[in-house]
């Protein structure tokens, strides 16, 4: 049995199927983690979904993408790639699947020892595994039990640091943007949302970039999205970028968990 993390498809499912023929998917025996951002931009997110739906072996955590989804269905609002999906007889059921995903997976391999972090943009430095796991978990049930407070007050930059004692919307809201949409931070681990490129502006570092007792044990690996510029290169082997751009028709990115091999398939 294998466990392989794949990266952002955004709808590019054609390549999605290439993807998991070329890595010899056992449908009965390994199992898929998706770094969120299944839909939006290509061609086909609603068969992306429907096949994910369908396969028990299959999870995701949420990307901004799909939290941008689950935010459409709830307000029954169709908009461009998302048309389909919002209109589709089953969109029922696939916003009941994407609430039941987290925002981040904690994954032991038993033969190496290593652990596996995976969330879509990535972790904070400022948060221990432990402490995130919470974080996530906490928005998770909130948004479960009260969806479209969640989804209609994630919106805005603003605040763009924690802090402890951030409370409802704005808690809410900074808990999700470092884990769905953090690129660029300052030596505060304060956000920077507007830079999507590979060159940070005065002050501010990728986050993986910061070195903390959190970020520097041996057996512990960031698998993450999101950053499609990047191309997967992060220049240190604890931090692995899987955004190498498909919807951009870049490539489809795995990483097998048991060896760290990664395989891709072009757009």
């Amino acid at each position: 049995m294998s466990t392989y993390v794949i990266g952002d498809i955004h709808g590019c499912f054609d390549q999605f199927v290439d993807l998991l023929n070329k890595i010899n998917y056992k449908k009965n025996e390994d199992k898929i983690i998706l770094v969120g951002d299944l839909v939006n931009r290509g061609p086909d997110s609603l068969s992306v979904l429907n096949y994910c739906m369908a396969d028990s072996n299959i999870i995701t955590v949420l990307g901004n993408h799909d939290l941008y989804l689950l935010y459409l269905l709830s307000i029954d609002k169709a908009r461009g790639s998302l048309k389909e999906v919002v209109e589709a007889d089953n969109k029922k059921q696939i916003f009941k699947w994407l609430l039941k995903m987290p925002l981040m997976i904690e994954i032991v391999d038993e033969l190496s020892g290593n652990s596996f972090l995976i969330s879509h943009a990535g972790i904070p430095e400022i948060w221990s595994p432990k402490k995130t796991k919470e974080l996530a978990s906490e928005v998770t049930s909130l948004l479960q039990k009260n969806p479209l407070k969640v989804l209609q007050s994630m919106w805005g930059d603003n605040p763009n640091k924690w802090h402890d004692e951030l409370i409802d919307d704005e808690r809410y809201r900074i808990i999700i943007n470092y884990l769905t949409r953090m690129r660029f931070v300052d030596k505060n681990c304060a956000l920077d949302l507007k830079n999507n490129t590979v060159t940070a502006t005065t002050g501010f570092k990728p986050w993986f970039k910061y070195c903390s007792k959190t970020h520097e044990k041996k057996k512990q690996y960031y698998v993450f999205g999101h950053w499609a510029a990047l191309k997967g290169q992060t220049d240190d082997p604890h931090f692995i970028g899987l955004d190498t751009g498909c919807v951009w028709k870049g490539k489809l990115s795995a990483l097998r968990l048991n060896d760290l091999e990664r395989i891709s398939v072009d757009f």
